[in-house]
């Protein structure tokens, strides 16, 4: 039987393992390193959570907020365990969450090439916005893991 919970920080290694084995997500060597992890966790400790099923993690969204808005991250569920309403459920704990810490607003990312995932925000109700560009500056050195994704590992 699966069931979900909130995450916590002794969850870092079974996610990250998680993260590695689905395609689309991009990791770094600094924001999701444990302590990266760590430091989200804590500034953020009711709203990501993990699907487990016979004792093992099979989904995780990493979910917060600054305040504002709230973000979703490496939103995963293992391939084999794919199209049984795990991602949704993760995604609605994750949203209830926020809602109930005063958040009205969402927002991700998702790689351009990552069809799987985008087609999954689609059906969760995320639209693409096209009327604005997402920029970034690098303020320390971010060493990304290989992923077919991430053309640019600098960006």
């Amino acid at each position: 039987m699966m069931t979900t919970r909130t995450m916590t920080i002794f969850d870092y290694s079974n996610v990250y393992e998680l993260w590695n084995c689905v395609p689309g997500i991009g990791l770094n060597r600094s924001d999701d390193s444990f302590d990266g992890f760590k430091r989200y966790i804590e500034r953020n400790l009711n709203t990501s959570f993990v699907a487990e099923y016979e004792k093992k993690i099979i989904g995780a969204v990493l979910a917060g907020h600054d305040g504002r808005r709230g973000y979703l991250y490496h939103a995963a569920v293992l391939p084999q365990y794919r199209n049984r309403g795990i991602g949704r459920k993760l995604i609605n704990q994750s949203l209830d969450a926020l809602a109930k810490e005063g958040i009205s607003k969402v927002g991700l990312l998702a790689f351009r090439e990552n069809d799987a995932g985008n087609a999954f925000w689609e059906v969760m109700g995320f639209g693409a916005r096209d009327d604005c560009t997402y920029r970034d500056k690098m303020i320390r050195e971010m060493i990304y893991q290989s992923n077919p994704y991430l053309r640019d590992k600098n960006n």
